[in-house]
């Protein structure tokens, strides 16, 4: 029996000619050569060598070692490449030179796609912001007055972003004891309440210049992709320290970034439209004859191998397009490897909240597992997120997964 073509997909492969997500991987034979690959079903086309044979004009882009020339490129370059892409894989005059390019998957390290310039991360979701403004705030209102009048965010670490698979050491930091005292008195360790917080990632490809604010159809302009992303929190440390200016060791110490990032091209048929907003926002951020900014991701969470919430990203309140606007609306500029990311997503449901937080009530309710109940993550506990969005023709397009396991904080 023939063995199958790794350009052969089998039909409504969530990976197929409609997704080719980036990444960068290197094989064990060379181990520090980085290669830019497209994901394509089970295996990974070397993307520089195929630029290469094909004598591509962008065989150099193509061939770096990470995404970030390609993504300075811009819009017209990227669509350009993707072309070429979808051409290489599925036209069959090109199979003899690509098919000894592709290299199985699991035979590949995986490495952190982009260089990461600034990361913020935005605290998009109705569900979520109001779910934990219940949790912290019992006898305050559970949303901020100027929750729905803007996107908030907060700028995290960049140099702690780290690519799927990567161990999360559990961190260090103040924190209140149990028991009260007047006034508190904070001591100091490992967190005892990490959680995890399933969330979606747009990266930025082309530039923007200092002082010039972007409209909200600047978005397919600046944004190359979209990824899943997990940032990590150590809720004991953010909820002594985030008052008055928000977070920050309580989440600094690590993000975990999918290694495959989607085109936004892909996403295409995933578009959908916000939920209703029953503030109208500012001209800046008015979206009302815009085209549908949200997109429809089905995300799903599982610890240890066990499915825990399934949270739906179309449910959020702020879009993409929006959290852009706001950040650059004082004048801020883009650089290329910015990521963004949605904050939490959460929906209506008790099986669709995206952080232990919320699964468990602040701890109150522990979460049931098949290896023992949770109120925060365990030392060994691995956390894994995935996704699909709609494609053309009822074809799934898949996301890369975001995986950490938990390791013991460092003596």
């Amino acid at each position: 029996m023939a063995q199958r073509s790794p350009l052969d997909l089998p039909e409504g492969d969530p990976f197929g000619p409609d997704n080719l997500p980036y990444g960068v991987f290197t094989t064990s034979d060379a181990p520090h050569l980085r290669k830019i690959g497209v994901r394509y079903g089970a295996h990974v086309l070397d993307a520089g060598a195929a630029a290469a044979v094909a004598a591509s004009p962008h065989a150099e882009l193509l061939g770096a070692s990470s995404l970030n020339p390609l993504m300075a490129a811009g819009r017209p370059v990227w669509q350009a490449v993707r072309a070429e892409l979808r051409d290489w894989l599925t036209n069959p005059a090109h199979r003899h030179a690509i098919e000894p390019l592709m290299h199985p998957l699991t035979t590949l390290a995986l490495h952190l796609p982009i260089e990461v310039a600034d990361y913020v991360d935005f605290f998009a979701s109705e569900h979520h912001a109001s779910n934990a403004g219940k949790i912290f705030r019992p006898d305050g209102d559970a949303l901020t007055p100027n929750w729905k009048h803007m996107p908030i965010g907060y700028h995290g670490r960049a140099g702690t972003v780290l690519v799927s698979g990567s161990p999360i050491v559990r961190p260090h930091g103040q924190q209140l004891p149990s028991t009260s005292s007047a006034p508190p008195r904070p001591v100091f360790g490992p967190s005892l309440r990490l959680d995890f917080e399933a969330e979606v990632a747009f990266v930025v490809g082309a530039p923007s210049p200092l002082n010039t604010p972007l409209p909200l159809a600047g978005f397919h302009d600046h944004v190359f992709g979209v990824c899943l992303l997990n940032d990590w929190s150590a809720r004991d440390i953010q909820s002594w320290e985030y008052r008055p200016l928000g977070p920050f060791l309580g989440k600094s110490f690590a993000t975990s970034l999918a290694a495959w990032i989607t085109p936004l091209d892909a996403l295409a048929t995933a578009r959908t439209a916000p939920p209703a907003r029953d503030v109208t926002p500012l001209p800046y951020l008015d979206d009302s004859a815009a085209e549908p900014g949200g997109f429809d991701l089905r995300i799903e969470v599982a610890v240890n191998g066990h499915t825990v919430s399934r949270p739906p990203f179309s449910a959020m309140y702020w879009t993409a397009a929006q959290q852009l606007a706001h950040l650059t609306v004082n004048g801020a500029s883009l650089r290329t490897g910015d990521v963004f990311a949605s904050g939490t997503v959460s929906g209506p449901n008790p099986d669709e909240l995206g952080c232990l937080l919320e699964l468990t009530w602040g701890g109150r309710d522990p979460l049931h597992l098949p290896d023992g109940t949770r109120t925060f993550l365990e030392d060994g506990d691995e956390v894994t997120l995935s996704a699909w969005a709609p494609g053309p023709d009822r074809v799934r397009i898949g996301m890369g997964e975001v995986t950490g396991h938990v390791v013991p904080a460092a003596s």
